[in-house]
């Protein structure tokens, strides 16, 4: 199933995330408050845990991608395969979707532009099926997989669903390219500024 088309937020801009933006990852996951912590890791986590994880999150298989206000990361999504990846870009037919909006940036549309950005990079990397969980008391997440087409079946406490993706075509992988060269080169930038701003 191809994702319905979601019109962009105009207040952010969302993009792949790089070993260059480490230190705002560390940041976005220790700002979150309690109950968005909570919902992103399915339950409690202390602070060493979550800095443990935010350390290690940007060199794990998968991708990542963050939406910006100016130049604030205030959203942050992860795809990551969801088994044995196999060699190149391929992540396998099966992943898992995984993403988190701080409390004061919600209902803007900016989960909604992360879920697509990553549904995109899941499909023009061979997945079919995009999995998707979260707390059944989820409200938000809940009704937004289940906006975007997400078979819903909840288990107790958790609530899983599963996505299915369309195959990639040429247009779909050109424009991912275009995508990730103009991410890249507004990484950079940002580094380029965090480091101007450290020795001025």
């Amino acid at each position: 199933m191809a994702l319905p088309h979601l019109p962009a937020t105009g207040q952010f801009h969302v993009r792949r995330l790089w070993p260059s933006d480490r230190a705002a990852i560390v940041e976005y996951f220790l700002r979150l408050d309690p109950e968005t912590r909570a919902g992103r890791f399915m339950g409690a986590v202390s602070e060493a845990g979550v800095r443990a994880y935010a350390e290690r999150s940007v060199s794990a298989e998968g991708l990542m991608f963050g939406a910006f206000k100016d130049g604030m990361l205030r959203g942050l999504g992860e795809l990551r395969p969801a088994g044995p990846r196999p060699p190149g870009m391929i992540l396998g037919p099966e992943a898992e979707a995984a993403f988190a909006v701080e409390r004061d940036f919600r209902r803007t549309g900016l989960g909604s532009a992360l879920f697509a950005r990553i549904a995109d990079a899941a499909r023009n990397r061979g997945v079919s099926d995009l999995h998707v969980r979260c707390l059944t008391r989820n409200g938000p997440m809940r009704g937004l997989a289940a906006k975007l087409g997400a078979d819903l079946r909840p288990a107790g406490p958790e609530t899983e669903g599963a996505l299915h993706l369309a195959r990639p075509t040429p247009f779909s992988l050109w424009h991912e390219g275009i995508a990730e060269a103009f991410d890249l080169t507004l990484a950079f930038a940002a580094a380029g500024q965090g480091a101007w701003r450290e020795a001025s």
